[in-house]
Parts: structure tokens; C-alpha cells; sequence
């Protein structure tokens, strides 16, 4: 028998990972290729440009009892466009788009003037406002997820016959006079607690409550893997109708509050301008904020830093005097550069050109 251990095999070398350079290096590159980092460059760079345009720009003073300032005014006016923009980031992240966010700002604006004449309770129409964004988010759901329409054509419908039946809507009350006044509403828009203007606490609590189902239950996973792969999710047992439905609620329950703040604002019901172009800044924050259209992901916190971007861009191009027809044209071009720098491949050349450097 033969008792003859078989002899050890040779020690193979140990595999090393490519060296970036050092630790330093490598969380300096590890840190360029973060998702976060270009717009909040962006941001910040904005923020600069602003203060050199205004000097005092970041002075913050309490007038009346509440906080005023350019940095304060910043997240005061971005407030609808984020909640937009997050309902529009849990659509992007099932592989789908909301053009119809716009007009259901508009119908919803139509219908508070419209039961304000008819003399219901405030807080009534506020649940009637609320509930018109959930049936319009249901309207564009059953079209995506029942009928399988493509996304933008679905969405669309709603986005050429909304502002018409805004219009339609505010001729039941005759329409001569859509303006109003309701201390509740007008409260949750350009009212404040303590110095904090109230829509940011509302939006601060959008947001956290989004965050929490997205980020903290299974529902969140099941958005992603729907927007990944929707017949791998089918396929693991996923009801990706339903997830795809709950989606444009969200989205339309959202815009529908961003409805809310805009009309209260203004104290008037104007179906044709109010929220224009809005479907158009909540896709761009989205995209700025890192997500991607073909979906997948859901980035909430670079939604915000987009919607960011973009106000503050808004708010200098205001400052720096400059005619109102070249106003859009800088906005493309800025927006333009933010979204090269979030290209991978930018990101990539970037990354190689500082290793070469570093070699």
C-alpha cells in the first residue's frame, strides 16, 4: 500500500490589484467617480458665480418673523419643482417617464378655484386637489402597466388634454374670476413655522417619508428591479403591474401637491402658464442628480442637489441682468456641461488624465 503523501503544490504569487497610486490617490479618485461629486461642483460653482454677481449673496436676515435671503429663496422656489422631480425619479427608476406632470398641476390648480366658488371646505378641497393628482397618476398607470403603453406616449395623453380640461374646468364656475383666498392653503405655501417658511417643512417631510419607503421597505427594491430587468422581477415573483402603477401615483399624488403650493401661491387658477416647462426640470434634475432613463436606480438625494442646480442657475441668471431672451440659452449651456461631466466617459478620460499625471 502506498503510504506517499502527494507533495505540496508550489505557492502561487499573490494576484495585486492595480496600483492608483497610493491611498490618497485612490480615495481621490474613488471620490471623482462618486456620483454626488459633479453636482454638487455644479452647485457650488453656481453658488460662487452668484455671490460674485451679488455681494451679500449668502446674508441671511429674519424679517417679520421669518427667514429671508437668496440662499432661503433658493429652496423656496425649488420646493415644487423637487416634489415634481421626486415623483419623477421613482418613474425614471421603473424605466418609465411623467410628461403629464404639468398639466396635472393644472387641473389640480382648476379644481381648488373651482370648489372655493362653490363655497366647500378649505381642507375638503384640499383632499379633492390631492385626490385628482392620485387619479390622474392612476389614469397614466393603467395606460403604462394594463394596456402596456409606451411611457412617453402614455403620459403625453394627459399632457396635451390636461391644461385643456383646466380650462374646461375653470368654465364651471363661468371662469371670470379664478382668483381665491383660503388661509389654509395660502398657510401650507407662503406661510411659515417659526422663522422655517412652511413648504420646505412640507418638503422636508416629502422627501423623508419618500426616502423611508424607497430606501427602508421592499417596495424600493421592487421599483429598481422592475426598472433593471421588468421580466427577471416577474419572473422572481414581483407584481411589476402593480409597482409600475404605484409609480405614476406617487408621481401624480406628487405633482398634485406641487399643485397645491403653486396655486396657493399665486391665489388664482391659470391652467395654460402655471407649471410650465416643469416636466422638463424635474427629468433634468433627475438626470443631473446622477439617475439614468434607461432606470434601475433611484437617486432621491441627487434629485434634490439637481432641482438645487438648477434653481440657483435660475436665480443668477436673474441677478446678473441679463435680457430675458438669452436667459434659456445660458441655462441649456450650464445644464449642458453639468451632464458631460456626469457622462462616464468624461469620467473616465478625467480619471486618466490625473493617473497619467500622477505617474
Amino acid at each position: 500500500m502506498n503510504t506517499q503523501t502527494p507533495s505540496p503544490k508550489p505557492e502561487q504569487p499573490a494576484t495585486r490589484l492595480p496600483s492608483s497610486g497610493g491611498a490618497p490617490a485612490g480615495r481621490w479618485l474613488a471620490l471623482i467617480r462618486h456620483r454626488l461629486v459633479w453636482p454638487l461642483m455644479a452647485l457650488a460653482l453656481v453658488l460662487i458665480v452668484d455671490a460674485l454677481i451679488s455681494p451679500g449673496f449668502f446674508n441671511v436676515r429674519i424679517v417679520q418673523g421669518r427667514l429671508f435671503g437668496n440662499v432661503i429663496d433658493i429652496f423656496y422656489r425649488a420646493m415644487p419643482t423637487a416634489m415634481v422631480a421626486l415623483g419623477m425619479a421613482v418613474v425614471i427608476g421603473t424605466k418609465g417617464i411623467d410628461l403629464s406632470v404639468g398639466s396635472i398641476i393644472a387641473i389640480c390648480g382648476a379644481i381648488i378655484a373651482w370648489r372655493m366658488h362653490q363655497g366647500d371646505s378649505h381642507f375638503v378641497i384640499l383632499l379633492m386637489a390631492l385626490a385628482a393628482g392620485l387619479a390622474c397618476g392612476l389614469w397614466n398607470g393603467f395606460l403604462v402597466s394594463v394596456l402596456e403603453i409606451q411611457p412617453i406616449i402614455a403620459t403625453l395623453i394627459l399632457m396635451v388634454s390636461g391644461r385643456g380640461i383646466g380650462l374646461m374646468v375653470n368654465l364651471l364656475y363661468g371662469g371670470t374670476n379664478p382668483s381665491f383666498t383660503s388661509p389654509l392653503l395660502q398657510g401650507l405655501s407662503v406661510g411659515s413655522l417659526g422663522l422655517i417658511p412652511t413648504r420646505l417643512i412640507v418638503g422636508a417631510v416629502i422627501f423623508f417619508l419618500l426616502w423611508l419607503l424607497v430606501r427602508r421597505t421592499a417596495f424600493g427594491l421592487f421599483l429598481e428591479s422592475v426598472g433593471g430587468n421588468a421580466k427577471s422581477a416577474r419572473l422572481a415573483g414581483v407584481n411589476a403591474r402593480f409597482v409600475l402603477l404605484s409609480a405614476y401615483l406617487i408621481s401624480g399624488f406628487l405633482a398634485a401637491t406641487a399643485g397645491v403650493i403653486l396655486t396657493a401661491d399665486t391665489h388664482t387658477s391659470d391652467p395654460v402658464s402655471v407649471a410650465s416647462n416643469i416636466e422638463l426640470d424635474a427629468i433634468l434634475a433627475v438626470v443631473i442628480g446622477g439617475g439614468s432613463l434607461a432606470g434601475g436606480r433611484i437617486f432621491l438625494d441627487g434629485t434634490i442637489i439637481g432641482v438645487l442646480v438648477i434653481q440657483a442657475l435660475t436665480t443668477s441668471i436673474l441677478t446678473s441682468g441679463l435680457p430675458p431672451e438669452y436667459n434659456l440659452v445660458v441655462k441649456a449651456v450650464v445644464v449642458l456641461i453639468v451632464l458631460l461631466l456626469q457622462s462616464s466617459n468624461m469620467r473616465a478620460a478625467v480619471v486618466s488624465v490625473l493617473v497619467r499625471r500622477k505617474a
